[in-house]
C-alpha cells in the first residue's frame, strides 16, 4: 500500500519550556535545518524509500515509518524553538514602540545578548521575525546534499546508522547548554529516538544476506586485506591491520615499505592474493551468482510495460 500524509495536531512527545532563552533556541536550530537535523533524517529516509519499492517492500515501510517520525521530530524541535523565543515574535510586530522588546529582555545585559545573537545569526530574528529557520544554528541554508540516497539497501542503511549516531551525539552536546529540565526532557526523547532507529536500522541491514562488502561485487582478492604503512616514525598494530579482517576474514599483510612493494610489483599489478582463500576465479563466480541473484530480485519486482505503484484496496477503509 501507499500512504498519504496527513497531520495529527498532537505532538509524539509533550514538548515544553520553562521560560524564555532566545541564545538557546538559536543553538537549537541545528536539528532543524542542519546537516544531521531532523529534516535531514526526514528527507534522506523519504528519498531512499522510492528505490526501495517494488524490490524490498518491507525496507520502503520501514524508512516510510521512520521518516515520517522524523518530520513529526522537526514538528517538536520547531515548536521548542518557537517557544523557547518567547514573545519575540509579537514584539518584533510592534513597529511603532521599540522600547516593549528590550523591556521583555530586562536590563542591559539582556538586551546586549539578543543584539548580539541577532548579529550573530541575522536571519533567525531580523528576516525570520522570530520563528524557526530552515538553516542550521549559523543562519546555513539547508541543503539537498546532506542526503544520501545511493539505491543499495546494504548501502542507504548503513548510510542511516551512521546518520542516527550523528544526530544523536548532537542532541548530546545540546544538552550541556541547557539548564531548562523540560528542554532536557524533549531533547532527551529526540536523542533516544535516535538510538532506537539506529537499532532499526542494524536489524534490517542484517536480514540482507550476503551484506558484505556493501552492494553486489566482492572485491579483488589481491588488494582486499594489504595494509599500507604511509606514515612515518613508530610502526602502530591493531585488528585494522594485523591479525584476520573483519569482514572477509582475510590475514592483513602490512606492507612496511610501500614505495618499494608498488615498484616492485609493477604499480601493483603483479601482487598476488596472499592470506586469503579467495581467489579471482572463486570471486568472479560470487560476483556472477549475487548479480544475477539481486538483478532478478529487482527485475521480478519492476513488471514491464504498464506499472502502478499502490494498490487501492477496499476491504480496510
Amino acid at each position: 500500500g501507499g500512504q498519504m500524509f496527513y497531520h495529527v495536531k498532537e505532538l509524539q512527545f509533550n514538548a515544553r519550556v520553562s521560560k524564555p532563552d532566545p541564545a538557546f533556541a538559536s543553538l537549537l536550530l541545528e536539528q532543524f535545518g542542519g546537516p544531521n537535523g531532523e529534516l535531514k533524517a526526514a528527507m534522506q529516509y523519504f528519498t531512499q524509500a522510492f528505490a526501495m519499492r517494488q524490490p524490498h517492500p518491507d525496507k520502503y515501510d520501514l524508512l516510510m515509518d521512520i521518516a515520517t517520525e522524523e518530520f513529526s521530530h522537526l514538528e517538536i524541535v520547531g515548536a521548542t524553538i518557537q517557544m523557547l523565543l518567547g514573545g519575540i515574535n509579537g514584539e518584533l510586530k510592534n513597529a511603532a514602540d521599540e522600547a516593549e522588546i528590550m523591556q521583555l529582555l530586562d536590563g542591559k545585559g539582556k538586551k546586549e545578548d539578543f543584539i548580539h545573537n541577532a548579529m550573530l545569526n541575522p536571519q533567525f530574528l531580523v528576516v525570520s521575525g522570530g520563528g524557526p529557520t530552515v538553516t542550521n544554528s549559523q543562519g546555513v541554508p539547508w541543503s539537498g546534499s546532506y542526503v544520501n540516497a545511493n539505491g543499495d539497501p546494504t548501502v542507504d542503511l548503513r548510510s542511516n546508522i551512521a546518520a542516527e549516531s550523528r544526530a544523536k551525539i548532537v542532541y548530546e552536546y545540546l544538552m550541556k547548554f541547557t539548564d531548562d529540565p523540560y528542554v532536557k526532557e524533549t531533547l532527551s526523547f529526540l536523542m533516544t529516538r535516535e538510538v532506537a532507529h539506529f537499532q532499526m536500522f542494524e536489524a534490517a541491514l542484517e536480514t540482507i544476506q550476503p551484506n558484505f562488502p556493501p552492494g553486489v561485487l566482492q572485491s579483488d582478492p589481491r588488494y582486499s586485506n594489504t595494509y599500507f604503512n604511509m606514515s612515518s616514525g613508530a610502526d602502530v598494530k591493531g585488528p585494522w591491520n594485523e591479525g584476520k579482517s573483519p569482514g572477509l576474514g582475510e590475514t592483513w599483510q602490512y606492507i612496511h615499505e610501500p614505495f618499494e612493494h608498488v615498484v616492485e610489483t609493477n604499480g601493483m599489478l603483479d601482487h598476488k592474493p596472499t592470506g586469503t582463500d579467495r581467489t579471482m576465479k572463486s570471486v568472479e563466480a560470487k560476483d556472477k551468482a549475487l548479480s544475477q541473484e539481486r538483478s532478478k530480485k529487482v527485475k521480478a519486482a519492476v513488471p514491464t510495460g504498464e506499472n502502478q505503484w499502490c494498490e487501492y484496496p477496499h476491504n480496510n477503509l
